[in-house]
């Protein structure tokens, strides 16, 4: 199981949620789930690349895998 690290990501650069969504070109309901998720084991690749990309940062970087 892994979680994406958008919420902090987008604090350090004083982003809104809705600023990452606008920046990626994803629905803001897609980064919401993302963001706000807890823990989630399928999402979609090219919409994580996306948000990667918006943030300056590898997927890797991106990426928090949770231990089970």
């Amino acid at each position: 199981m892994f979680r994406l690290r958008i919420k902090e990501l987008a604090a350090e650069r004083g982003w809104t949620l809705k600023e990452v969504a606008e920046r990626s070109e994803l629905p803001y309901s897609t980064v919401a789930t993302y963001a706000n998720s807890p823990g989630m084991v399928m999402v979609n690749l090219l919409s994580v690349r996306k948000i990667a990309r918006v943030f300056d940062v590898s997927i890797e970087e991106l990426v928090e895998v949770l231990e089970e």
